[in-house]
C-alpha cells in the first residue's frame, strides 16, 4: 500500500510541478519558490552552517499561517519550510497542511534526526510533497554530526513509510573525507532516492574552493545522481563552473521569483544575503516583485545557492529558450536533452526556413484547439 500511496503521489507531483514551470513561462512577476522559517533553533551544532541558534522559540502558527497566505497571494507556487530545523516546531504539519489548502507546493529541509515511523505518516497525513536531507559524511565529526551512521535507519523508515518523495544531497566541502560523498549517493540510489550534490559555501553563500581530489569526486557523484533534464541543465549551467572556481554570469531573480523569509517575517534574497532587501513579508507587493527581479546582485557570480539559480533558469529559458537549449546542453559536453525536450525544441524552435516543420506544428495546433472545441 505504501509503494502504491508513493506511485499515485508521483504521478501528480510531476503534473504539479508541471504547472509550476507552465505558469512561470506564462508570468514573470509572482514568486517561483519561497523559503520559510518557523524555527531557528537546532538540534545540531554544525560548524559550517550559518542558519540556526540554540535559543530560538518557534514562531506562533498563528503567524506561520498569515505568512503562508500572503506568499498565496503573491502567487507562490512552491513554498519550502527550512530552519534551524523545522521538525522541533510543535505544529508543523499544520503549516504543511496551508500550504496545501492555498494550493502551493510543499516541502521540507530537515536534517532527519527526528524522524521516526510515526513521524514519517504525520508527514504523509498532513500533505508533504518531499524532503530534503543533506548528509555530509559517513561517519560525525566535529564538523558536522548530519552522518550516514546516523541517518541510515531513518532512511530505511523514509524508504518504508514515506508517501512523499525523498531527496538526499550529498555535499561536497563539508568533510574531511571527500568519497564520503560517494557513499551517501550510492545509499540513496540504493532506496530509489532521488539524488542531488551540493557544493558548501561561506557564510556569503559564496563559493568555497573544492580541492584537486573534490573535483575528481564530483566528477564521480554526477555519474550516481539523478539524471534528470533539471540535473543536466543545471551542472552544464552553474556546477560546472563552481566546480572549478571560475564565476558564472547570470541574472540572479532573488527578491522576484525567489524569496527567503526569515523567522521574524522579513524577505531577503537568500539565507546568506539577510538584509536584503529585509523588507516585512506583509509589505511585499508586485512593485517588489518587479523591483528585484531586474536588480543586479553583485553576490551572483561566485553564488552556490542551487534553489536560486535553479528558479532563475526558467526565466532565462522564458526569454531566449532557444539560446538557453545551447547553454544548457552545449556541444560535446556528452549531456544530450532528454527526447521529449528534443521534439518539443524540433516543434517550437525550428529555424525560421524550417518550412515543413512549420507545418507540422500548425497542424499540432489546430487539432488541440479543435479538441478543446469538442470538449467544450
Amino acid at each position: 500500500m505504501v509503494r502504491i500511496g508513493r506511485q499515485l503521489h508521483a504521478a501528480t507531483f510531476k503534473l504539479r510541478q508541471a504547472r509550476v514551470v507552465a505558469r512561470a513561462m506564462k508570468s514573470r512577476y509572482h514568486p517561483i519558490l519561497a523559503q520559510i522559517v518557523p524555527m531557528r533553533r537546532c538540534n545540531l551544532t554544525c560548524s559550517y552552517c550559518s542558519e540556526f541558534d540554540d535559543t530560538s522559540k518557534p514562531v506562533p502558527l498563528e503567524t506561520m499561517l498569515r505568512r503562508i497566505d500572503r506568499l498565496a497571494d503573491l502567487g507562490t507556487t512552491v513554498i519550502t519550510i527550512s530552519g534551524g530545523e523545522p521538525l522541533l516546531h510543535p505544529q508543523l504539519e499544520r503549516i504543511i497542511r496551508e500550504i496545501r489548502r492555498r494550493g502551493s507546493i510543499a516541502t521540507l529541509i530537515s536534517n532527519g534526526y527526528l524522524l521516526t515511523p510515526a513521524r514519517i505518516q504525520s508527514l504523509n497525513d498532513a500533505g508533504l510533497d518531499q524532503l530534503q536531507i543533506s548528509i555530509d559524511n559517513v561517519q560525525p565529526d566535529s564538523v558536522s554530526k548530519k552522518s550516514l551512521k546516523v541517518l541510515d535507519k531513518k532512511l530505511e523508515w523514509l524508504a518504508d513509510y514515506a508517501a512523499f518523495e525523498v531527496n538526499i544531497n550529498s555535499v561536497m566541502g563539508t568533510s574531511a573525507r571527500p568519497e564520503d560523498a560517494l557513499v551517501v549517493a550510492r545509499r540513496g540510489r540504493e532506496l530509489r532516492f532521488e539524488t542531488t550534490i551540493g557544493i558548501v559555501h561561506d557564510n556569503q553563500g559564496q563559493l568555497r574552493p573544492l580541492s584537486e581530489l573534490e573535483c575528481r569526486i564530483y566528477q564521480e557523484l554526477s555519474k550516481i545522481a539523478s539524471r534528470s533534464f533539471a540535473s543536466f541543465a543545471y551542472y552544464n549551467q552553474f556546477q560546472k563552473n563552481l566546480i572549478l572556481a571560475k564565476p558564472n554570469h547570470w541574472s540572479c531573480r532573488a527578491g522576484s521569483r525567489y524569496l527567503y523569509i526569515c523567522e521574524y517575517g522579513l524577505v531577503h534574497y537568500c539565507s546568506q544575503q539577510r538584509g536584503h532587501p529585509g523588507i516585512p513579508l506583509e509589505q511585499y507587493s508586485t512593485k517588489n516583485l518587479e523591483h528585484e527581479y531586474r536588480t543586479e546582485k553583485s553576490c551572483a557570480p561566485l553564488c552556490t545557492i542551487s534553489c536560486v539559480h535553479q528558479v532563475s533558469m526558467l526565466d532565462q529559458f522564458r526569454e531566449k529558450p532557444r539560446e538557453s537549449l545551447q547553454s544548457f546542453f552545449p556541444r560535446g559536453s556528452g549531456h544530450v536533452p532528454p527526447a521529449v525536450v528534443r521534439a518539443l525544441a524540433w516543434l517550437f524552435l525550428p529555424p525560421e526556413e524550417s518550412t515543413p516543420r512549420k507545418l507540422i506544428t500548425q497542424a499540432l495546433t489546430r487539432a488541440a484547439l479543435w479538441s478543446m472545441k469538442l470538449q467544450g
